[in-house]
């Protein structure tokens, strides 16, 4: 089967046996989920006591109202076909969920990345949401997909974990939004929200099966599992997959470079390994020198924050000697852009000469790193 103007064939009948193959090289990129696989991870591989709204794993963050109950880690305890997953421990106990309480799994994806979606319009296409999940917990979970651009619209379908301990595969499909606009910009688009415990203020509204209005009581209805209530509980995620389908597919695998460079739009780290370069400029006064940093990919925007290991200490100037940073490297207000960006290193009493050539870099400690963010 072939289109009319195309120069492949879609699907190939064999002549022999009567067996088909669809040809998916026409579907590459179909997958509007980045990092679905959880290959990357460029902040590290385990993270304790994670925040409210902190991101682990490469584009994918975590949401709750809580302190200290957290650990997240990139698992190798994956399904046949995948390497990698999102593990959540939980390392305190709420044995009874409160009305305003939750804990949930989020990715939000770019308005511009989903013009092809159509919503607005008349033509607006159906999407398909696929992802594995695993858990000693058995019992309904939920979904939950938000849309904010002008009118704020949502669709939430409720899921059962069947089995403890055991990878499953997780379909939905929604019809298109007629009427919800997703502005074509570099803001948020789509989030997708897996609810793994939610009080009453989140749970007590309809399940809601196409683009309806946002209400808070109808994004985790169903969802009755509270996974905080022992130490032992666990929830892993991977192979997640949003695609402009009547039917979920197979998941799109990208090579591990590719999908570090669509993750670097929004986060990118450099270091954590001893003596690395990290940049160069020139010596600017007695006391710091002008970096510049040129980004591998360019960002979604200007990087908002720097990232840094937090000691001093962990930070070397050189020009053509060592000298201990006194404070960490700071981002500069001003000349920073989507590609590139100035990073002020600061070491008082150096004994450089101003206009000198120099080096920023890692001092002896894996604990160095350099890490800016244009995080949705």
């Amino acid at each position: 089967i072939k289109g009319v103007g195309a120069s492949t064939a879609a699907i190939t009948v064999n002549n022999t046996d009567g067996t088909c193959a669809v040809n998916n090289t026409q579907r590459q990129g179909k997958n509007l989920v980045i990092n679905g696989g959880m290959l990357c991870s460029q902040r590290g591989s385990s993270f304790s006591q994670v925040a409210n709204n902190d991101i682990t794993l490469d584009r994918f963050g975590l949401l709750h109202p809580y302190s200290t109950n957290f650990d997240v880690s990139q698992s190798t305890d994956s399904p046949d076909g995948f390497s990698k997953s999102y593990k959540l421990d939980i390392n305190v106990v709420d044995s009874s969920i409160g009305s305003g309480q939750y804990v949930a799994i989020r990715h939000k994806i770019e308005a511009q990345n989903l013009q092809q979606l159509a919503f607005g319009t008349s033509a607006a296409k159906s999407i398909s949401l696929s992802f594995y999940v695993k858990s000693n917990k058995t019992g309904t979970f939920a979904v939950n997909i938000q849309q904010t651009d002008n009118s704020s619209k949502q669709v939430s379908a409720p899921y059962t974990i069947n089995s403890a301990n055991t990878w499953e595969r997780k379909t939905f499909t929604f019809a298109g939004d007629t009427s919800g606009v997703i502005n074509d910009d570099n803001g948020i688009g789509l989030t997708i929200i897996w609810w793994l415990s939610a009080g009453s203020t989140y749970s007590s509204g309809t399940s809601r099966p196409t683009f309806t209005a946002h209400a808070d009581a109808d994004s985790a209805v169903g969802c009755n599992v509270n996974i905080l209530d022992s130490t032992s509980n666990n929830f892993y995620l991977t192979g997640v997959q949003l695609e402009t389908s009547d039917a979920a597919s197979d998941f799109e695998h990208l090579t591990y470079a590719q999908e570090l460079a669509l993750c670097q739009r929004y986060y990118i780290r450099y270091g954590d390994t001893a003596m690395v370069y990290y940049n160069m400029g020139n010596i600017d006064g007695p006391n710091e020198a002008q970096t510049f940093t040129i980004f591998p990919t360019e960002m979604r925007v200007a990087p908002t924050s720097l990232e840094t290991s937090g000691t001093a200490t962990d930070y070397f100037l050189r020009v053509n000697t060592n000298q201990t940073c006194t404070s960490v490297p700071t981002l500069s207000g001003g000349n920073k852009t989507t590609k590139d960006c100035e990073v002020i290193f600061r070491c008082n009493g150096h004994g450089f000469t101003s206009g000198q050539a120099c080096f920023g870099r890692a001092a002896n400690t894996a604990n160095s790193f350099l890490g800016f963010s244009a995080e949705l």
